[in-house]
């Protein structure tokens, strides 16, 4: 059959409307009103008519919307694309020219994207009446890229998260050691560079393990975030305040001409503490020893430079804590044989090489031994080791408790001897460390080991607590030593007077004698003030109805002068010195029944 041109051109508009209808892009149509002329089947089923059977062609989207805003006037989130749709197609007849669009709004329920080409529709005269419009669905495109906008937000959050975890601290969001070496690397080079000088300090809280061991790691937690709290209100933005870990703190100062300096934050840090911490309806008094290494002469490089600042606090604490020090090339020797002696004294430890001594209490006025206190001696072969070598690393590393009780153990024996051969009927007393206070365990021991003793020999043992043991937890303490107090033993507060406790506070703790500290007694009778406190601690005694004992007698005057005042019991290198297991054996089995000849 030939090709007919004429029959072509007849079915052109049925082959072009077939075209449009089976399109699976919306086509259309409009007036300069916005109305419909023409829509295609693809806009009419997929948007238009789709949540409206009205039909589209004379309408504009205005009118779909306004019955869209009716239908789900109680959805404010509900979308429709009339309004968007109407201004588009103004905005393609202001400017004159084809333009390309994203429109969305709520079809069935879903929210539905389209990608949109809109050009204006002249007449054979070139004037505009109208617009003509394409769209395709880009749904499935959009969510994707929601998606994975969403995912990348995620990530993003994610790394943020990660990147603040790795450079600052959990608990009181100070910089961590990872941000705080980079900044003091930046510090040193800067410091080479200019030829300035900075300071490091190496910030320990004292007594922090016993707090944490005594009430708990969340009541420990809550002090380390007020602490760093008080402590970031000083801080500049020229130094730099950072958690190590635990309860160390290090403190960044820039730019130090004159060590007056660094004396006076330190003493700025002192007083910010001075104050005790409310934590949970705690009050915690806390102490803080600090080393100080100076940038670059104490150390060209982060780790040095942290290394000796941190050899200068364990000096600070080795010293008395609750006070300052500062590097010097020493201090690194030091801290390696505070290495080899911490490694000497879990070694005896292991093989029990600590060992009881005894010094007898004697009442002046009678001559009689009537109480002994037991003090430790680590046995290392030939060598006698006396407490102040090892006893502040004992209790910094926590090891004091297993000695205390080892030395509890073997001395209670030893009573029980003397009491069953009839050598000795007095009391025996123990110095407890802090750790032991707060050591959750301890009542038990108590129960096990002490409480048999009390059943054949009641009050007869005696244990012997500090002030500042009994301040640095409060509460704690007073549970503690009420507990002790009910399993008949008697508590005394050993070195009275040297620790910060009040008068009003005395009267709260259960305890039944005082011991005056040598340090008010070894310029007796000459020194006005030595004399003075010690009459006002025995005075107290009495108003308080406490037993008394004056430690580290030496000499016949000081004997004299605390019978003469009222303090009849006392101990000291007069009477006798700490003797060992045999030696006290010998002194108890030599002494005459009436007692010492004064």
């Amino acid at each position: 059959m030939p090709f007919n041109l004429d029959r072509l051109k007849s079915h052109h508009s049925d082959l072009l409307n077939l075209l449009t209808e089976t399109l699976s892009d919306m086509l259309w149509v409009k007036d300069l009103n916005g109305n419909y002329i023409y829509a295609n089947k693809a806009i009419c089923d997929e948007l238009l008519m789709a949540n409206d059977t009205q039909e589209p062609i004379g309408k504009n989207d205005l009118y779909f919307a306004h019955r869209e805003r009716l239908k789900h006037k109680e959805n404010p989130k509900w979308h429709t694309f009339g309004e968007l749709c109407f201004d588009s197609d103004k905005t393609v007849i202001e400017n004159g020219k084809a333009m390309k669009f994203e429109e969305y709004g709520n079809v069935k329920g879903e929210m539905l994207y389209l990608e949109v080409y809109k050009a204006p529709f002249y007449d054979k005269s070139g004037k505009i009446i109208g617009t003509v419009g394409a769209g395709r669905d880009i749904t499935q495109l959009k969510n994707i890229q929601l998606d994975l906008s969403k995912t990348l937000q995620g990530l993003q959050a994610q790394r943020e998260i990660l990147e603040y975890q790795a450079n600052y601290d959990y608990l009181t969001h100070l910089p961590n050691r990872t941000q705080f070496m980079n900044r003091l690397s930046q510090v040193i080079t800067k410091n080479l560079h200019n030829g300035t000088n900075s300071a490091l300090l190496f910030i320990d809280l004292d007594h922090f393990k016993e707090i944490n061991d005594s009430l708990g790691h969340y009541i420990g937690d809550r002090l380390l975030i007020e602490f760093a709290k008080r402590i970031h209100s000083m801080v500049t933005k020229e130094n730099l305040l950072a958690r190590l870990g635990g309860d160390e703190f290090c403190l960044i100062l820039g730019n130090i001409d004159d060590l007056k300096e660094i004396d006076s934050v330190i003493m700025r840090l002192k007083e910010l503490i001075n104050e005790p911490f409310d934590v949970e309806g705690h009050w915690l008094y806390i102490g803080i020893s600090v080393g100080v290494a100076i940038s670059p002469s104490d150390g060209s490089d982060p780790d040095e430079l942290l290394k000796n600042a941190d050899a200068a606090m364990y000096s600070a604490k080795n010293n008395g804590r609750n006070r300052y020090s500062f590097y010097n090339p020493s201090m690194t020797l030091q801290s390696k044989q505070r290495i080899g002696l911490e490694s000497a004294l879990r070694k005896a430890l292991h093989q029990e090489e600590f060992e009881p001594y005894f010094q007898p209490q004697i009442d002046a006025t009678t001559g009689e031994i009537i109480g002994m206190e037991v003090l430790m001696r680590w046995i290392n072969g030939s060598r006698v080791i006396a407490p102040d070598t090892f006893l502040q690393l004992a209790e910094d590393t926590g090891m004091i408790v297993a000695i205390d009780r080892l030395i509890m153990q073997k001395a209670l024996k030893l009573y029980l001897k003397w009491q069953k051969f009839g050598l000795y009927s007095g009391t025996i007393s123990f110095n407890l460390s802090s750790r032991q206070i707060e050591d959750n365990s301890f009542l038990e021991f108590v129960r096990k080991n002490i409480n048999p003793v009390l059943e054949h020999y009641p009050n007869s043992i005696e244990l012997e607590v500090t002030e500042t043991q009994i301040m640095l937890s409060q509460n704690r303490s007073i549970k503690v030593l009420e507990a002790l107090k009910s399993f008949g033993l008697t508590i005394s507060i050993d070195d009275f007077g040297t620790g910060y406790s009040s008068l009003a506070y005395l009267k709260k703790l259960p305890i039944s004698k005082l011991k005056i500290d040598r340090s008010f007694v070894e310029d007796l009778p000459h020194n006005v003030d030595d004399a003075v406190i010690a009459t006002t601690i025995i005075g107290l005694a009495k108003n308080l109805k406490l037993k008394v004992i004056a430690k580290g007698v030496e000499t016949k005057a000081q004997v004299d002068f605390l019978v003469e005042h009222g303090c009849s019991t006392m101990q000291g290198y007069y009477f006798s010195k700490a003797l060992n297991y045999q030696d006290m054996q010998n002194y108890l089995t030599l002494l005459p029944s009436k007692g010492l000849n004064l």
